[in-house]
């Protein structure tokens, strides 16, 4: 295989239309309103999600015979890169990604889980045991009466979700999904977590005492989990290039009006050539990722899919954190305050790094995808 491979971008009117529409939407929101309710235990406006769900957000990538859209996976890409442009931290993504994890594991089996979803249901993935996205050890388990046991980390917006889905090995130390209904999860199963980044929201969950709904399983569990991930990996890209093109905004805003001896700092040279080389950045960044978007609305991933979301995702989250790094630089002492933006999407760089897998984990991986042949 080249090393360039498939390179083909395909941006069609729907995702432009949906570009377009999401960026008003969230610009309507602004960061100023997420920044107001970063210690709330919801750290979005109340009424976000149900406008969400009225516009068929949830139901991307979900067949319409299921009440989903009818469209690919690769259309969320446009949406999630606008939430990411205001760090609108939206279960969203959860949902989005509890679903085609259900429908690719076994679509029969989980019809009305993935229905739900489509109609609003908040659901989430607990998948990790560790801080390690390259660890395969699965030790919390299900057995035949569908108890369950073990703990999860880092279970994203736990507290929110309605259904949970977790990874899991059967009494057969197979690969299993148990579905977990969360209005019957006690409250001490949870342990709220305190992030880098406080637009988003995740907890430690106890399955000890949990009764799954239903179970999962079969050969097709392992592919579907491999596809969550890279498509976790390019939602978390598409994510991290937005925020890293309102890092550029506050950059060039600031430039263009603070000054220095009577003389916009923008001016100087020495601010000019990293502020280029955001752009740079971001607009390659954004290259990567409606790449890879091209590539994943097939049934399962293939390995032209996995090379693109594995750079998306190690290109997107090294970008933000140079975009995020140099905006905090830029506005000098200010810029190192709780009251400067700057602060908000130097942290959710830091977040974004550690979601599904950082830069040197998927580098990593692509090295054998791109040299063994």
């Amino acid at each position: 295989m080249s090393v360039l491979g498939n390179t083909a971008i395909n941006f069609d009117d729907e995702q432009a239309m949906l570009l377009e529409y999401a960026t008003n939407f969230c610009d309507a929101i602004g960061v100023a309103e997420i920044r107001a309710r970063l210690e709330e235990p919801q750290p979005y406006p109340a009424d976000t999600w149900q406008q969400i769900v009225e516009l068929g957000w949830p139901g991307i990538g979900i067949p319409e015979e299921l009440g989903g859209s009818g469209i690919g996976i690769s259309a969320a890409v446009p949406v999630i890169e606008s939430m990411g442009k205001v760090l609108l931290g939206t279960p969203l993504m959860s949902s989005l990604l509890t679903a085609q994890l259900v429908l690719r594991a076994d679509r029969e089996a989980g019809e009305s889980l993935v229905a739900a979803i489509a109609g609003g249901s908040i659901g989430t993935v607990a998948a990790l045991e560790s801080e390690d996205w390259a660890t395969s050890a699965i030790a919390a388990r299900v057995d035949a009466n569908g108890q369950l046991s073990g703990a999860k980390r880092f279970v994203a917006n736990g507290l929110a979700a309605q259904w949970i889905i977790a990874v899991v090995t059967d009494e057969h130390g197979n690969l299993a999904l148990a579905v977990i209904d969360a209005s019957g999860v006690p409250a001490t199963n949870y342990r709220e977590l305190s992030l880098i980044d406080l637009t988003q929201r995740a907890v430690d969950m106890s399955l000890d005492g949990l009764t799954a709904t239903q179970v999962l399983r079969g050969p097709a569990v392992e592919v579907a989990l491999r596809d969550y991930r890279l498509l976790g990996a390019l939602f978390v890209a598409a994510d991290a290039t937005g925020a890293a093109a309102s890092c550029l905004r506050i950059v060039v805003d600031y430039l263009t009006t603070r000054k220095q001896f009577d003389k916009l700092i923008g001016s100087y040279q020495a601010l000019k050539h990293p502020s280029v080389e955001i752009l740079n950045q971001v607009e390659s960044s954004r290259s990567f990722i409606y790449h890879a978007a091209t590539l994943v609305d097939a049934e399962t991933l293939d390995r032209q899919a996995e090379v693109a979301c594995r750079m998306a995702k190690a290109k997107a989250t090294d970008t933000l954190a140079f975009a995020g790094d140099r905006a905090v630089q830029f506005h000098g002492g200010m810029g190192f305050t709780w009251d400067c933006d700057a602060q908000l999407y130097i942290r959710h760089a830091q977040w974004a790094q550690q979601q599904f897998g950082d830069a040197q984990h998927h580098r990593q991986a692509l090295a054998p995808l791109l040299l063994d042949d």
